[in-house]
């Protein structure tokens, strides 16, 4: 597979978000279940929401644009009891279909791995205030990988994603390797789901009224949407992110690669992987 034509430039007036609660155990983990503790959704395995994180042309720190190929800004003067975590994800790139100022459909262009890196803080109103706090505050993959099709059979179905953390010349798992196919909801199931909160999400609980975010964007051609983190291995849920660190991130083609090829990228004893999106960062 060839790889998707787009820069981080590219993506500067594209609008950013994110879902709550599509990989089981994830906001467990996190120390967020409370968050969403009034929030109710028409199925038990339902995501709890979309959150933004960089809205395009918008005052304030979420207008600032937070993506890095490279480098994760450690947040200054972070509280004595809120730590820094990364999240492990697969982002998609959608064209945006409207009729009558509503989105009727979404349309997937390309795909690549994400760090949904967060803050980890009590008293939090909004997932978004957790997200970006500046400049290189979340991570993208240099290379989208094509995607024409969500459903079953699609490009994506054969990925996984894998993740580490190098500290100290030591290298870790940090979230579980996990196919894609195991998020809570994919596919179809999942467009129709983000459309439907793309229109009817309110203003409620750590949530916001996408609707009005969309009207204030002057409705953007495109919208970019990670899928939500995998679980943390034991030491990925405990060890939280310090400067210094360099973060692995990886969503690859598990019928071309093995997990242990994906391992040895790291090391390099591998050095190219067949049909694969990589980020690699450094926390500074």
């Amino acid at each position: 597979m060839t790889s998707y034509s787009m820069s981080l430039a590219d993506l500067k007036n594209v609008l950013c978000l994110g879902i709550a609660g599509n990989f089981a155990g994830h906001l467990e983990q996190a120390g967020e279940t409370h968050d969403f503790v009034n929030v109710k959704t028409a199925e038990t395995k339902a995501p709890k929401g979309l959150f933004p994180y960089y809205i395009p042309n918008q005052p304030g720190i979420i207008g600032g644009f937070p993506l890095s190929s490279t480098e994760i800004h450690y947040p200054k003067n972070l509280d004595d009891n809120a730590h820094l975590q990364a999240e492990p994800e697969v982002c998609i790139l959608f064209d945006m279909a409207y009729q009558d100022d509503l989105v009727m459909d979404l349309q997937p262009k390309a795909f690549a791995v994400f760090n949904d890196c967060s803050i980890r803080k009590p008293g939090a109103k909004k997932i978004s205030e957790k997200k970006n706090w500046g400049s290189a505050t979340k991570g993208i993959s240099d290379k989208f990988l094509p995607l024409t099709g969500f459903e079953m059979g699609c490009e994506l179905d054969t990925f996984h994603i894998a993740s580490f953390l190098k500290r100290d010349g030591q290298i870790y798992a940090y979230g579980q390797d996990s196919s894609v196919l195991t998020y809570s909801f994919f596919h179809n199931q999942l467009k129709n789901w983000m459309i439907e909160q793309l229109n009817v999400q309110a203003d409620f609980g750590p949530l916001e009224n996408l609707q009005q975010i969309i009207q204030e964007c002057d409705y953007p051609a495109q919208i970019m949407v990670s899928l939500g983190a995998t679980a943390y291995t034991e030491f990925g849920e405990s060890v939280f992110l310090e400067v210094g660190d360099e973060l692995f991130f990886y969503a690859y083609d598990a019928s071309l690669n093995s997990a242990d090829e994906v391992y040895q990228h790291i090391t390099g004893k591998t050095k190219r992987l067949i049909n694969s999106s990589i980020l690699h960062q450094k926390i500074t």
